[in-house]
């Protein structure tokens, strides 16, 4: 385990122990701060994300583009 990894295990330990309504305040204060918001979300976006089938770029591009002539 890296020093990282055992300072957030360290926090997650802290965390879980707490009673639900000290955990509300918690993420209270988490989605108060915009930044910590924004990184709360794209880490929730990058683990939903984690299962899903990578594309090419190429691909990507031509789908996006696909999308758009179709919208219009």
């Amino acid at each position: 385990m890296t020093p990282a990894e055992a300072k957030a295990q360290v926090f997650y330990t802290a965390f879980i122990t707490l009673p639900k309504i000290e955990k509300g305040l918690f993420f209270s204060k988490v989605i108060k701060n915009d930044e910590t918001r924004e990184d709360l979300l794209d880490i929730a976006i990058a683990e939903s994300k984690k299962q899903e089938k990578s594309i090419s770029f190429k691909r990507a591009i031509k789908e996006i583009r696909a999308k758009r002539k179709h919208a219009r």
